[in-house]
């Protein structure tokens, strides 16, 4: 399932190529039909993402709210933009660090920001670029819900939890019902508002990290590696956890959630010499405490990683250090 990352760097998407241009809106697949219908010829003025949800708003009033969940994705074509993350990783955007970056593979290839080219990008839980189109607009691969599309630019959603058009009285109403997310709220407001919630509940910390409710964004790969950046027990209840510690925890998504949604991966290792931070991107195995580590030797102990299941999703963590 994508992270809050992700959906951060799929709405910059809309942003930077959807924004301020009339959209045609249409459901090739028919499920969204009248959805579609009530979008169709206005302007899209705002993409926005909280946690691992998105807005879109258009010129007239309502919004398309989009939840991926576990099968969506998104495909982009046309004029699009793409960084070195989307160039060398094939375009995967989503998908739980499966693919690496190459820091300078977009400067001179066709997809340079600087040179877009009219091609396919998938985002969602993987990103792959493809040849440059011959036709305009592409045939719609797949069952597509919902597509997106003006003189320049087509977007294809396909497989999402939710798809659903929205009135700004319901997007706010959706909205509060999240958790604080580090690039939408007050990071103070943001640190007080999770601090509060986090020390009065009985919980497992682990599952209050992913509870979307209590925090936006956090998923099972930044959950396991904020745990153990702070070396905390996974088990440990919410109201149990030191103050200081969970505003620790806090802080520390802010900062791993920025770095996720510039580099397009979630990096959770710090001071990294340049060799190393250049390893850190291209691969998973270089680049995490304890995701995915199962069996393998701690970093800092050497201590088997352990893992389990808790709340229906795999858990990592060192025995040793987060007691």
């Amino acid at each position: 399932m994508p992270e809050g990352h992700s959906v951060h760097r799929i709405a910059r998407q809309f942003a930077a190529n959807f924004e301020g241009s009339p959209v045609a809106v249409s459901s090739p697949q028919g499920r969204f039909a009248a959805g579609a219908a009530q979008l169709d010829g206005h302007e899209l003025v705002q993409a926005k993402a909280v946690g691992k949800q998105l807005f879109l708003e258009f010129d007239h009033g309502l919004w398309l709210r989009v939840h991926l969940g576990i099968y969506g994705a998104w495909d982009f074509a046309g004029d699009i933009s793409v960084d070195d993350t989307l160039a060398s990783a094939g375009g995967r955007i989503g998908q739980t660090n499966q693919r690496g970056t190459v820091v300078g593979a977009h400067e001179d290839s066709p997809w340079s920001i600087g040179a877009p080219r009219r091609t396919r990008l998938r985002m969602a839980e993987s990103e792959k670029l493809e040849p440059e189109l011959e036709t305009w607009p592409p045939e719609p691969v797949g069952a597509v819900r919902v597509r997106l599309l003006t003189e320049t630019a087509c977007a294809d959603l396909r497989g999402p939890t939710a798809c659903e058009v929205q009135t700004i009285e319901e997007v706010d109403r959706t909205i509060a019902k999240l958790g604080p997310d580090p690039m939408v709220d007050d990071a103070a407001a943001g640190e007080e508002r999770f601090t509060a919630v986090v020390r009065r509940k009985p919980t497992p910390i682990a599952l209050l990290l992913m509870d979307q409710s209590v925090v936006s964004g956090i998923g099972n790969v930044y959950r396991a590696e904020l745990l153990f950046r702070a070396r905390l027990d996974p088990f440990r209840p919410g109201r149990e956890v030191p103050e200081e510690v969970v505003r620790g925890l806090w802080r520390d998504w802010v900062h791993l959630l920025r770095i996720g949604v510039e580099t397009g991966q979630m990096l959770t290792m710090d001071d990294l010499d340049p060799d190393a931070y250049a390893r850190a991107l291209a691969s998973r195995d270089d680049r995490h405490w304890v995701y995915h580590r199962t069996g393998e030797p701690c970093r800092v102990c050497g201590t088997p990683i352990a893992m389990t299941e808790l709340g229906g999703r795999k858990l990592y963590w060192c025995p040793t250090d987060q007691v």
